[in-house]
């Protein structure tokens, strides 16, 4: 059996989508997975309210939402490789994927791939992900791109719903540019693209992003 690892960083920043979280965390189909949550809260109340239901850890809260969030995924990353992980499902508190997101993702064969969601950028809906242009432009992609379910190489995908297979895990850390404005996840894809590997995209596993109660509006990142 593969041995699966599900979480993520969080904050009590998203407690508006707990709940959903984690009746969806509880039902995924796939027969055996450890889950584990960090929590990078400035105080103990949201990680003490989590690890009610699912196994949680306390990590360093910083002012800096990027400093938090990567500390938090390396943790994560250190369990995997540390306690004999196959693959590490990235999947994001306000992702919500198909309860089979972990067989599917497994069937593509790949060592990273994504599921798709959603963002809304200028008042359009647009797919977490950025296809190649040329070898050093890349391009968000469009709803058009994604209408048909299918498997695409990807320079970039979110790491809400990612699947990592371990020996990319051994290569890669989770890091942000302090002077640069994008998050980890386009630095991982980067890195992963730096080792030889692949990002991929199967656009047939659509998830749900609760964004509708969210913002980056006072947050410093």
């Amino acid at each position: 059996m593969v041995k699966i690892l599900v979480g993520c960083p969080t904050s009590d920043r998203k407690k508006y989508c707990l709940k959903e979280y984690l009746e969806s965390i509880k039902s995924l189909s796939f027969p055996s997975y450890d889950v584990l949550i960090v929590d990078n809260s400035e105080t103990d109340e949201y990680y003490n309210e989590i690890k009610k239901e699912l196994p949680c850890i306390k990590s360093k809260f910083y002012e800096a939402a990027r400093k938090s969030i990567v500390e938090s995924r390396n943790i994560l990353r250190e369990k995997v490789l540390n306690e004999g992980y196959d693959y590490f499902l990235s999947l994001e508190q306000d992702v919500i994927p198909p309860k089979d997101v972990i067989e599917r993702l497994l069937k593509t064969g790949n060592k990273v791939v994504s599921g798709l969601y959603f963002y809304i950028v200028d008042n359009e809906l647009m797919p977490m992900a950025w296809g190649r242009v040329d070898d050093k432009h890349a391009l968000r992609l469009g709803l058009k791109d994604v209408e048909e379910d299918k498997l695409i190489e990807v320079i970039t995908a979110g790491l809400g719903c990612i699947l990592i297979h371990r020996s990319v895990l051994e290569k890669v850390k989770f890091r942000y540019v302090e002077e640069k404005k994008p998050f980890d996840d386009v630095w991982f894809c980067e890195d992963v693209r730096e080792s030889k590997e692949n990002v991929y995209l199967d656009t047939s596993v659509k998830c749900k992003h609760l964004i509708k109660n969210w913002s980056w509006d006072n947050i410093k990142k």
